[in-house]
């Protein structure tokens, strides 16, 4: 629970915009890959000391239906983190972009990209959100998984608060009107679905 705590507390905290500006003094245009390198190095502590505590525990008898539910519900939220990455641009999710055009004398790239409502967007706002829920939720076979799965899920649902706040401050009234009429991580009938 505390190394979740940890990771939500820390990314959270780096995400902010004082934050931000800090990380852009010291990194320059890397700031958004040294963002992205601190929370995978974190992310990785958190799966290594849960890996560590619950070492030894038995993984649950999943047979059956349960098995291949949970087997498909993981897959499936991989195939869906790879093809929903597909559609941002890679280069300024990572860092890279700003590096490139830092050294190239390019006009500056710009963190923030333009509000999404195609796509998987048109379903929820948070597609990326909504995949890796099913990854974390479909690999709880043990006592690790579904303590990764509630504390996983808790930091996505807390966190897409922030990016909301973010977002609507960014966008304005062109994302609360989106807001209102497509739901956050999983499409559902009368919402989006005609």
């Amino acid at each position: 629970m505390l190394a979740w705590l940890s990771f939500a507390l820390s990314h959270s905290w780096l995400a902010g915009v004082s934050m931000r500006r800090r990380m852009a003094t010291v990194f320059g245009p890397a700031r958004r890959l040294a963002y992205n390198i601190i929370a995978a190095v974190h992310l990785f502590a958190v799966f290594g000391f849960g890996a560590w505590a619950f070492a030894g525990l038995p993984r649950f008898r999943l047979q059956g239906w349960d098995w291949t539910f949970m087997t498909v519900m993981a897959v499936s939220g991989w195939a869906l983190v790879f093809l929903v990455l597909r559609t941002y641009d890679l280069g300024k999710f990572s860092g890279l972009a700003q590096i490139r055009a830092a050294q190239t004398g390019a006009a500056m790239v710009v963190d923030d990209e333009a509000l999404k409502t195609n796509g998987f967007h048109a379903y929820v706002r948070h597609p990326l959100y909504g995949s890796v829920f099913l990854v974390l939720w479909g690999a709880a076979w043990s006592d690790f998984g579904l303590a990764t799965a509630v504390w996983g899920s808790g930091y996505l649902v807390i966190g897409s608060r922030f990016e909301e706040r973010r977002l609507q401050r960014l966008h304005g009234d062109a994302y609360r009107t989106y807001r209102k009429r497509v739901p956050a991580f999983f499409p559902y009938r009368g919402k989006v679905i005609k």
